[in-house]
């Protein structure tokens, strides 16, 4: 499972996707130099156009940010950033639930942060770096908003409706975002199933199979036979004549990964429809 298709997510997707804009034109320094995450000197280096990074200057606020992502300081790195009322009030044993989202996060930042430009207006600032796009394997030049509150700068992972939002909720939004990124995951994960058995089917003379054989086949993930990384467990049911299946997805923690069980069943043309419900955290029964 990719990058941004994991929730954690949540942490993929706003602390490395959502600061990123599209294609950054932010204006370079005169003397291009290279500055690694976690120094505070610029040392020289031929991969691309960077610039010099002042002590408590945007720049310097990103480059923290990253620094403290790749260290695995995950409360001090989202300090930075206005997720930050999100965070305030978890203890160290509820932000370690989280742990392994943002070990996964971690492993993505890489060892050397490119930061190329840095625009300041008033209160309000972009950077330009290089950082891992779509394709986590490959660097990107994104942009990252920053905002001045009292004096420094934080970095603005989502927009002011959801940070009002986040003020609100407080550490819940964690939990909250949590099951709704699953819920997505499970929708998405039983349409690649409905998929792996169109292709099964197509190679076994209209015949479907349960998840083993499909992972087997590689029309489905191994990731799929554990809840650890999708937070939810997955079965599918073939008929005795093979000619139909059923597939379904109940949360691993009712409450905690997940609230909605979710089945897909073929109609009588064959088409699968998939359909949810909160069943309290049961599997739904054919």
């Amino acid at each position: 499972m990719s990058l941004i298709s994991k929730l954690y997510l949540f942490l993929a997707l706003f602390l490395i996707s959502c600061i990123c804009g599209c294609s950054a034109e932010a204006k370079l320094a005169d003397n291009p130099q290279t500055t690694q995450a976690g120094s505070d000197s610029p040392a020289s280096s031929t991969k691309g156009a960077t610039i010099k990074i002042d002590p408590g200057s945007p720049a310097d606020t990103v480059r923290a940010f990253y620094t403290k992502l790749r260290e695995k300081k995950f409360r001090e790195a989202i300090y930075l950033t206005n997720l930050r009322p999100a965070v305030e009030s978890l203890t160290d044993a509820e932000l370690k639930e989280f742990d392994l989202d943002f070990q996964a996060i971690a492993a993505q930042i890489p060892q050397e942060l490119q930061i190329n430009g840095e625009i300041t207006s008033g209160d309000s600032a972009t950077v330009t770096a290089r950082l891992p796009g779509e394709d986590p394997d490959k660097l990107e030049l994104q942009e990252i908003k920053l905002r001045r509150e009292n004096g420094v700068w934080i970095i603005l992972t989502v927009d002011e409706a959801v940070e009002k939002k986040i003020k609100a909720e407080g550490k819940n939004y964690f939990y909250n975002l949590r099951i709704d990124t699953h819920h997505d995951e499970a929708r998405r994960m039983l349409d690649r199933v409905s998929k792996a058995e169109i292709a099964y089917s197509s190679q076994h003379y209209g015949a479907f199979a349960e998840i083993p054989a499909l992972i087997e086949s590689g029309f489905l993930p191994p990731d799929i036979l554990s809840s650890e990384s999708t937070g939810y467990i997955y079965s599918v049911k073939v008929s005795p004549d093979k000619m139909k299946y059923s597939a379904y997805a109940a949360p691993a923690e009712y409450g905690k990964s997940g609230k909605l069980s979710f089945w897909v069943e073929l109609d009588g043309k064959g088409t699968p429809h998939l359909d949810s419900k909160d069943n309290g955290g049961k599997p739904i029964k054919n």
